[in-house]
């Protein structure tokens, strides 16, 4: 792979199964990772907790597509410690303005609580990062994505490292070897996140199966 980091640079990496990182907001490098061990949320696995559900069907919400992706970036950057530096921030949102990639977005009241942003690809969503402002508004974002994912045609949801957090949700650890083939089979394959015949409401996203008490 290429040092320099271009969109075209980006979107080869991904589709050979591997993701740029930098070692903090004010450092000007990027390197390449490539995990032994890759987590992913298997399409039409999202575990629903009876707590999240009951939230989610409060209503009291908005959810919105890529109305504000540079504010999805920089929330997911305004943390102590960061691996988006302005480089990383520019490109993913020069991939915004292309379609190439999008976030899912979480409003209360005019203003932005939760979100999550991601790069698509044929049938995969290479999900990047996430962040909350109130109680739960990653989990419900995820919740939201994982529906649409499942609903227009995605095979594959990376999601690079997992967490505790994404652990309680049903994302799972795969090998390098196993997320390839993944990989493979989802980027021959076609999805349309934007898909104009997708409906969904609150009761479709928290009626999910695997559902945790």
């Amino acid at each position: 792979m290429e040092s320099a980091l271009t969109k075209e640079v980006l979107r080869q990496g991904y589709r050979e199964g591997i993701f740029p990182m930098s070692e903090g907001r004010d450092d000007p490098e990027i390197f390449w990772v490539n995990p032994m061990e890759r987590g992913v949320f298997p399409i039409g696995r999202f575990h629903m907790s009876r707590s999240l559900r009951r939230r989610i069907l409060k209503l009291d919400y908005e959810v919105r597509l890529s109305s504000a992706f540079d504010e999805v970036v920089a929330a997911c950057a305004a943390r102590s410690e960061t691996w988006i530096n302005k480089t990383i921030y520019d490109i993913y949102c020069q991939m915004a303005e292309q379609g190439l990639a999008h976030s899912l977005e979480i409003w209360r009241q005019q203003r932005l609580i939760g979100g999550v942003y991601g790069v698509v690809d044929g049938a995969a969503f290479f999900g990047e990062s996430m962040f909350s402002r109130e109680t739960d508004g990653s989990k419900i974002a995820l919740a939201y994505l994982h529906h649409r994912l499942e609903h227009t045609g995605f095979k594959l949801f990376d999601v690079q490292f997992i967490t505790p957090h994404l652990t309680s949700l049903g994302a799972i650890n795969i090998t390098r070897s196993q997320y390839l083939d993944q990989l493979k089979q989802a980027l021959t394959q076609k999805a349309d996140f934007l898909d104009p015949q997708y409906r969904v409401s609150a009761y479709d996203v928290a009626q999910r199966r695997g559902q945790t008490s």
